[in-house]
């Protein structure tokens, strides 16, 4: 079987084929094809915006998938597409885009969750397909030991951590407010920093840069987090350092407090929070595994923190590179595609988009 995932619940739109062979066995990616709407620095993305670069791109993003895979839309089983969770205007652009297929080309839909798509595709191993050797087809860590391990769902909308119990993904901790990835943006934004090819990723590269560590808000609740305080307040410091280098020093050394700095000390105390609730959750499961998944998954500090801490307990950490942790086409076109073969389609009537879908919603049924 053969599924098109379309995803464009932010500013990635992105397109995927992939092939589940008959007999089982691993996946194969066929193609996965993405594009993103880049705001000027200083500027986030409005959703009116990111809407009209979908429309705009999604016809020549799905023609250059299909010919990369090399199939027809005969050999199509069904058509996936993110339903939600995520900005509404985006994901109407999208729902559009591929109820119109349905119908011209007499597909099924299947209405997919964006955070149990990560979770889905990052569970099984792909294999590269046999006549391409493109190396953006295949998976960049080979994460199938993962057997049943606590996720950390870290993106721009999202901060979840998650166990799987009963054919549902089960939440035990979330942000409060904003979620992690956006307090990033947000941070980027105050520093005008470019954000090209992503906000967070400029913050990692500037963060690798800093040398002093400053104090900020430590919000963790139970299994919970606040993010919104700690933008608060490191803003604040941003606001200070603007007005002189002289402003702001490091207490220890006395050397003025830079941007870098503040980069580093934002990501530092965020990681932080968010390893404490997963070791939280680990202890609580019995797990001795952390999946990461999600845009900020793939940043390097984060993976490195969580590997510290894993490692303590004897256990192991598990993530993709950016390919996978940023939003994909892949995604959806895998959990939709696990979907349907159990069963599951999107009524045309039915194949609208939600802004707010939570995880733990999803009946699992394709799991044990």
């Amino acid at each position: 079987m053969i599924a098109l995932g379309l995803e464009g619940s932010a500013n990635k739109l992105g397109v995927g084929l992939i092939l589940h062979p008959a007999k089982g066995g691993p996946a194969t990616i066929l193609s996965n094809i993405r594009h993103t709407f880049v705001s000027p620095p200083g500027e986030g993305f409005l959703p009116k915006d990111t809407a009209k670069h979908h429309r705009s791109w999604i016809t020549r993003l799905i023609l250059q998938a299909l010919k990369e895979a090399g199939v027809t839309v005969a050999d199509i089983d069904c058509i996936c597409y993110t339903k939600g969770p995520g900005m509404g205007a985006p994901l109407q652009s999208v729902a559009i885009a591929a109820r119109t297929l349905s119908l011209l080309w007499g597909k099924e839909l299947v209405g997919v969750n964006h955070c149990v798509g990560r979770m889905s595709s990052s569970r099984i191993r792909i294999t590269r397909k046999p006549e391409l050797s493109h190396a953006d087809i295949e998976m960049g860590r080979e994460i199938t030991s993962a057997q049943n391990p606590v996720v950390l769902y870290v993106s721009g909308g999202n901060t979840q951590v998650i166990a799987y119990a009963s054919q549902r993904y089960r939440i035990f901790g979330e942000a409060l407010d904003i979620a992690v990835g956006n307090c990033l943006d947000r941070f980027a934004r105050t520093l005008r920093i470019s954000n090209d090819p992503a906000p967070g990723y400029n913050i990692e590269q500037m963060a690798k840069k800093g040398r002093h560590f400053v104090e900020l808000p430590y919000a963790v609740k139970g299994m919970d987090c606040s993010f919104s305080g700690i933008l608060a307040s490191i803003d604040i410091l941003a606001e200070k350092l603007q007005n002189g280098p002289t402003e702001m020093k490091d207490e220890e050394t006395g050397e003025p407090i830079t941007r870098e700095d503040l980069c580093f000390s934002l990501q530092e105390t965020v990681y932080a929070m968010l390893v404490e609730i997963t070791e939280r959750a680990m202890a609580h499961v019995g797990s001795s595994q952390v999946l990461i998944v999600g845009g900020v998954g793939s940043n390097e500090r984060l993976q490195e923190m969580m590997g510290m801490m894993a490692k303590e307990r004897g256990g192991s950490v598990f993530a993709t590179d950016e390919r996978f942790c940023i939003d994909n086409g892949i995604m959806i076109a895998h959990a939709g595609l696990l979907a349907y073969r159990t069963g599951f389609r999107t009524p045309l009537e039915e194949s609208t988009c939600t802004q707010r879908f939570r995880t733990d919603e999803v009946f699992v049924k394709w799991r044990d």
